[in-house]
């Protein structure tokens, strides 16, 4: 894989990855080519320009691609990532690479791609009878002489900001000692506006550098297989329970007590782990305690709890080195009260200890050391039942057997298939038998993962009758799952209010579960020389006043609250005030819907704010290239701290965002959930929730000289929001 010196953007081997009519994933190997915004693809690598493609495709402004992390897909552990259309939720492909960092090159390619202004295409992507050319169209390369040129409504860049955060806040560490070449952090604790800190468990941090790349260190950190009894000297062993999705699983450790003092019982953990890939290289693995029904404590052992916890591993000096930090707050249930401030700390900064000796490791190995056990752990089926271990064996029935389905199904495709999913149905195409060396690889892995959950995947085509029936199953063991959902809460009886008004006001931030405006000049802003030296000047004060604030529950999507009759934007509307409100309406999945709504209001014409006016009358493209979010935990956990992070991000490109234009409101309905990675961090965030304050600002990107320097159009604080205290939606 790599870049073509003759324009391509990108090029390399992937899986296509697709579902079977018995509803079983299964992948094939094809070369991809990116190229002048249009992906092509071969059965080999192409010889020469001329040589035609098996499919193409056209990327343009409509396109997304969205990160669904790593699965295993018949023993081969991908990346997976999808792209989709905005316009069809049919028109899709998923696609799979051998490594996160490859994965990441391909989506940063694919969004570039779909944000740059196309240049000449090929006469051959005509659009079907059926959907309008704005759509994913994948079609039959046949080569003609005909252009057509298309021009993209915006040009922006998808990248990072280049600075590491846009919030100014002070170091939520303090340095203690040095021990084994690490140096060791304490966690300088919050006090919370209702006299009291959020934590009483010691957080400790360990600090040092690896010479390896991130991604051999991750593979590394979240391998539970042998390889692990290298460097982890406090792990017996270790298993998956359950597989969330892509980027999120439960795990259970057993820990040794040859490191524990002399008649301590031994300690297990069950977590909940998380991790992604940020756009610098970085990796973010995050992990708490949680409960499972299949993993129930054990005898002879104590569950510790492990409050937050996790590794950030960075690429420093041009990737060939990592700063690892690795960081703790464990509660390791000692029955003795006297006891638990000194040993608490001495154990964990023992626990911390495995960085050196992960140092070590990759030291002996210079660097290099990235077995190919290291790519995926094992799901151990201690915890299943007989039924579910039955069911595990229907799940990885013989792949020749699959092989002759899929044969079956490609005879009834129908030819020249000008859809998304026409590129995986292939007459000509046959199932991917693993070589030789992969053979061997598969048999050292004694590893079953849980299919990806049907939540986490655009609408499928509509299945045969054995189909549906192991769909239904699947269904079924979605509904049994065992793990604790943070948003599972008891609802309360609807109270009357109006929209703008169910979330109270506190300007002294004492009171919880209220808002109030942030502090403008806590933010990062691009400057007046930002084209130039990429210089940020500090925020001091906002376009629009922040007026009101929901929060929400529901059984569906609440979208276009400005038009709900009785709440603040239609009251104003009713007199003919000239005020004009902003509204951003942030929808979390689960059961029940959350839904935060924060109301901005401006007095004066938008007309004197040229960039704002451009927004709030231009169309959806346009908007989703400029609408940026600066987030910030001013006070919280750790865990949920790094996972949020402080880096602005580009909502309208990230996430799937709907606009409604009133008489007088402009509204951004975002779906939380149309990323898995935002939906691992919406979750964790859920769990934490009433013991944080979190803060946002709200920006419209400027690009050109003119539009410089930024403005806030708004900031918001939101103090100890409580599930239990939203408001049930009114129809």
């Amino acid at each position: 894989m790599g870049v073509s010196q003759n324009q391509a953007a990108m090029e390399g081997w992937l899986y296509t990855i697709r579902f079977n009519r018995i509803g079983l994933q299964f992948s094939r190997k094809r070369y991809f080519i990116l190229r002048n915004n249009v992906l092509r693809s071969y059965k080999e690598i192409p010889t020469s320009d001329k040589e035609e493609s098996v499919r193409s495709a056209v990327i343009n402004s409509s396109i997304r691609v969205t990160d669904n992390g790593r699965e295993s897909i018949n023993k081969k552990v991908c990346f997976i990532f999808t792209l989709y259309s905005t316009s069809d939720d049919n028109d899709q492909l998923k696609l799979g690479a051998t490594s996160s960092e490859e994965a990441a090159r391909w989506i940063h390619c694919l969004k570039d791609a779909a944000m740059k202004e196309s240049p000449c295409h090929s006469k051959n992507f005509l659009p079907s009878p059926n959907k309008i050319w704005s759509s994913l169209r994948f079609a039959n390369s046949k080569r003609t002489d005909s252009k057509v040129c298309v021009y993209w409504p915006f040009h922006s860049s998808v990248n990072a900001e280049a600075t590491t955060s846009d919030v100014v806040a002070p170091s939520p560490w303090k340095i203690f000692g040095c021990q084994n070449g690490l140096r060791l952090f304490k966690e300088a604790k919050d006090g919370n506006s209702r006299g009291r800190r959020w934590d009483d468990i010691p957080a400790i941090m360990a600090v040092g550098v690896v010479d390896g790349t991130s991604e051999a260190i991750f593979r590394v950190v979240m391998s539970l297989g042998p390889s692990r009894s290298e460097w982890d000297f406090c792990l017996d062993h270790g298993s998956v329970v359950e597989h969330l999705d892509g980027h999120t699983d439960i795990i259970h450790k057993k820990l040794y007590s040859n490191w524990l003092p002399w008649g301590t019982k031994r300690r297990d953990l069950l977590l909940q782990r998380y991790w992604r890939r940020e756009d610098d290289g970085t990796y973010v693995i995050l992990y708490h305690s949680t409960s499972h029904k299949k993993c129930s404590p054990r005898d002879g052992y104590v569950r510790a709890h492990i409050k937050s916890g996790g590794y950030v591993i960075s690429p420093v000096n041009n990737g060939k080195q990592s700063l690892v930090k690795h960081m703790l707050a464990v509660d390791w249930k000692f029955w003795k009260i006297h006891l638990r401030t000194s040993v608490t700390r001495s154990w964990t900064i023992h626990m911390l200890e495995r960085v050196a000796a992960l140092r070590e490791l990759f030291k002996a190995k210079q660097g290099n050391y990235s077995p190919e056990c290291l790519s995926m752990e094992w799901k151990s089926d201690a915890h299943l039942s007989q039924s579910q271990k039955e069911d595990v064996k229907i799940e990885s029935q013989d792949s020749s057997q699959m092989i002759k389905v899929e044969e079956d199904d490609s005879e009834k495709a129908p030819p020249g298939h000008a859809s998304l999913l026409g590129l995986n149905e292939e007459a000509d195409e046959f199932f991917d038998v693993p070589e030789a060396d992969e053979l061997a690889y598969y048999d050292r892995l004694d590893c079953e993962w849980s299919p990806e959950p049907s939540y986490l995947n655009k609408p499928q085509p509509k299945l045969t009758s054995p189909t549906g029936f192991v769909r239904k199953l699947h269904g079924l063991a979605t509904q049994k799952k065992g793990y604790t959902e943070c948003q599972e809460v008891a609802r309360e009886d609807n109270t009357v209010f109006s929209y703008g008004t169910s979330l109270q006001k506190d300007q002294t931030c004492s009171l919880p579960c209220s808002w109030s405006a942030g502090d403008p000049s806590s933010f990062l802003l691009r400057g007046k020389t930002y084209l130039k030296d990429n210089g940020k000047i500090k925020a001091n004060g906002t376009l629009m006043q922040m007026v009101g604030a929901d929060w929400l529950k529901s059984d569906k999507r609440e979208d276009d609250l400005g038009s709900r009759v009785g709440g603040i934007v239609q009251k104003y509307a009713e007199r003919g005030a000239p005020e004009f409100f902003f509204i951003i309406n942030l929808q979390i999945p689960g059961s029940p819907k959350y839904t935060l709504a924060l109301y901005y209001m401006i007095k004066t014409p938008i007309e004197d704010h040229p960039l704002l006016y451009k927004f709030v009358n231009g169309d959806d493209a346009f908007r989703n290239s400029r609408f940026k979010l600066i987030p910030y935990i001013s006070e919280g956990s750790w865990i949920v701290k790094q996972s949020v992070g402080k880096k602005a991000c580009l909502l309208g490109e990230a996430l799937d965002t709907r606009y409604f234009r009133g008489k007088n409101y402009l509204e951004a309905d975002i779906d939380v959930g149309s990323s898995t990675v935002a939906q691992g961090v919406a979750n964790l965030v859920l769990g934490y929730l009433n013991n944080l304050v979190v803060e946002m600002a709200f920006i419209i990107q400027a690009n050109t000289q003119e539009e410089l320097p930024e403005s806030l159009l708004g900031t918001c604080r939101l103090n100890h929001l409580d599930l239990s205290k939203a408001h049930v939606a009114m129809p």
